[in-house]
């Protein structure tokens, strides 16, 4: 059986590793070849290594933010981990790729990264080949919202800061349509809550799409997935940890105590900088 579906499922990727530059092209909205082209300047790593510090300032810097989210990110890991071995595992919307790297480290049978962005879809092969994971990893250039994936043929799906590139309302069906019975999904994504924050977004317009800066998550987008999927552990992260690059002599372990204190609390979770939630199709 899983043989058959391994089978089903590169037949589909070499399927769309053959439509041509123009095809695909033409198949593009114009919201979506705007996120194509910002994602291949976004992620041209020579571009961005050969820039001067006012310019990276400009596009990159919210980088610095996340230097102190060691809590989301070792709770993310750990559930690659636990979710990815044995089966067949999707990053959705991958960019260069690392969540689908992890998952193939860890013992997934395949892990295919999916990613509208050329530029990003080569960083994350070469990523994989460095690794040493390229027997059970495949990365291709594709539309999240119609990814050409079988239905039924994914076990497990890691997306990271992407649903909010994303019509939800094309987003969520589709990938319960590829999502087996009881298959997980894990989105990683920011929240549209704290008013320092969305300040922040408004005055850095460089650093994202427009579609992108007008649908940041909420509530009631979990609301809305509810339609598609049972919503599980919906958790809060990073409300302190925000000031971190401007809080040096701080140690990070400490915004990290006081944020798992903070993140609990009614309300005052809602002005946290991230939140992820599970997304599990229903049998």
């Amino acid at each position: 059986m899983q043989v058959a579906r391994l089978t089903k499922i590169q037949s589909a990727l070499n399927e769309r590793d053959s439509i041509s530059d123009e095809e695909w092209l033409s198949s593009l909205d114009d919201r979506k070849s705007k996120e194509l082209a910002f994602h291949d300047k976004d992620r041209d790593r020579a571009k961005v290594s050969s820039m001067d510090g006012d310019t990276y300032e400009r596009f990159y810097g919210n980088k610095k933010y996340y230097a102190a989210t060691e809590l989301s990110k070792e709770y993310v890991q750990a559930w690659i981990v636990e979710n990815a071995v044995g089966k067949v595992f999707l990053d959705y919307a991958c960019g260069n790729g690392s969540n689908g790297i992890a998952a193939a480290k860890a013992g997934a049978v395949l892990s295919i990264g999916l990613d509208i962005s050329r530029v990003s879809v080569q960083n994350a092969q070469a990523d994989a080949k460095e690794a040493g994971v390229e027997e059970n990893t495949r990365f291709i250039q594709g539309d999240a919202e119609n990814t050409r994936l079988p239905d039924n043929s994914i076990d497990t799906v890691i997306c990271s800061g992407m649903l909010h590139h994303l019509d939800l309302s094309h987003a969520f069906p589709e990938l319960r349509r590829i999502l087996v019975p009881g298959g997980k999904i894990l989105a990683v994504e920011a929240l549209d809550y704290n008013p320092a924050i969305k300040l922040y977004r408004w005055r850095t317009p460089a650093m994202r799409t427009e579609w992108e800066a007008a649908h940041i998550l909420s509530l009631k987008d979990v609301e809305f997935a509810k339609r598609f999927f049972n919503v599980e552990n919906v958790r809060y992260w990073h409300i302190t940890s925000i000031l971190a690059p401007h809080l040096g002599f701080v140690p990070h372990s400490m915004f990290s105590s006081v944020d798992s204190l903070l993140t609990r609390l009614p309300l005052i979770k809602l002005m946290a900088w991230m939140f992820t939630f599970e997304l599990i199709k229903k049998y």
